[in-house]
């Protein structure tokens, strides 16, 4: 009879443990949902920001207004105020005076959309955020990197602000150091997203390897910097210069890279040695790809992280070649906003990549139980 009772315990026990794991395996369904539409939403924020950039749109609006900017002009009198407001600026002045309505309508739209797009990916993020973590669908490991996140998202917006105020006095345009600040911050929240999905996201039983974890992680940072890289060559308009490849003003290493001085400040602010600098670094994280291709299918021979690199580098030579046909086309919007587009995708790739090595959360019952 106590047998009996005990082995009745036991399978209660044993159900319960069970009935929780897969409420927790659908809390983390949902997260991944959310996580996703973030993701999505973050992707095409970027692209927007980019052709705003493209277009010289991003100075179009002069003021900030984080809630009565959620509304654009909706008369003749109001969008004549805007241009009023826009024709005080360096940009107009020395650029684009003499533009119609018209065309003023056409830049500040794209600024219009990108500011609204930010507002939205706001919403998108705190709102679902806030009823996962009060319904306690939020895992506790989780809670402070998305909070953080959150906080880090409300930060570009400011950044975003302190970027495009610095084109409205003194300058044509944003500082480049600006805009690569608000670029890099946005990639950020965007890779600790992917993280946290991944982490959520079921993994191979190869996962937890520590052989190539070191060498992924350095190829995320890479990629990331990479980025930055890029960021410093559309503010500088560099791209519009030395469209010729292999060869750079005629040579593999060009000449006057370091004109100004202190030396340093050239990496900054020289357009030629900007745009030679984003090649090498192009160059390495080809190279190193590829390394990371051979050193995985030798160490991990048919396994998910040897896969995956061979598709990491694959990734890398698409990205390669719509670089270089962006340089070559002059800058041509679209493919430059491929080559911005596939930048995130690479970059999202090298973070799934990284985090396969590490494997996915451990579900809390889970963890419990073999405790």
């Amino acid at each position: 009879m106590q047998s009996n009772t005990v082995a009745t315990a036991e399978t209660s026990v044993e159900q319960r443990r069970v009935g929780a794991l897969k409420v927790q395996e659908k809390n983390r369904r949902l997260l991944r949902i959310w996580l996703r539409v973030v993701l999505f939403t973050l992707f095409c924020l970027v692209l927007v920001g980019g052709a705003t950039r493209l277009t010289e749109s991003g100075l179009s609006i002069t003021e900030w207004k984080p809630l009565h900017g959620a509304i654009p002009p909706l008369s003749v009198a109001e969008w004549e105020e805007e241009f009023q407001l826009y024709k005080r600026i360096p940009q107009y002045q020395e650029i684009n005076k003499g533009m119609s309505l018209d065309d003023f309508k056409t830049i500040f739209w794209w600024e219009w959309a990108h500011r609204l797009l930010a507002r939205a990916i706001g919403v998108i993020f705190a709102l679902p955020l806030a009823y996962f973590w009060l319904t306690g669908r939020v895992e506790k490991r989780l809670r402070l990197p998305l909070v953080g996140l959150l906080a880090l998202g409300g930060f570009q917006g400011f950044v975003g602000w302190w970027m495009v105020s610095s084109g409205l006095v003194n300058r044509t345009d944003v500082s480049q150091y600006r805009l690569a600040t608000h670029l890099t911050i946005a990639c950020l929240i965007f890779a600790g997203c992917m993280w946290i999905l991944r982490g959520l996201s079921l993994h191979s039983s190869q996962a937890n390897q520590r052989q190539g974890r070191g060498f992924a992680a350095l190829l995320a940072v890479l990629c990331l910097f990479q980025i930055y890289l890029g960021a410093l060559v559309a503010g500088l308009n560099a791209g519009l210069s030395y469209n010729t490849w292999p060869l750079m003003d005629g040579s593999v290493i060009p000449g006057d890279l370091f004109l100004q001085q202190p030396w340093w400040i050239n990496l900054f602010e020289n357009p030629k040695t900007v745009q030679f600098v984003h090649r090498l670094g192009a160059y390495l994280l080809f190279a190193a790809t590829l390394w990371h291709l051979f050193s995985m299918s030798r160490l991990l021979p048919n396994s998910p992280h040897a896969r995956r690199a061979v598709v990491f580098f694959g990734l890398i030579c698409i990205q390669a070649t719509i670089g270089i046909t962006t340089l070559l086309m002059h800058v041509d919007i679209h493919v430059a906003l491929a080559h911005q587009g596939m930048a995130l995708l690479v970059l999202a790739f090298a973070i799934a990549h990284w985090r396969g090595f590490i494997g996915e959360y451990p579900l809390p019952v889970a963890a419990d139980a073999q405790r």
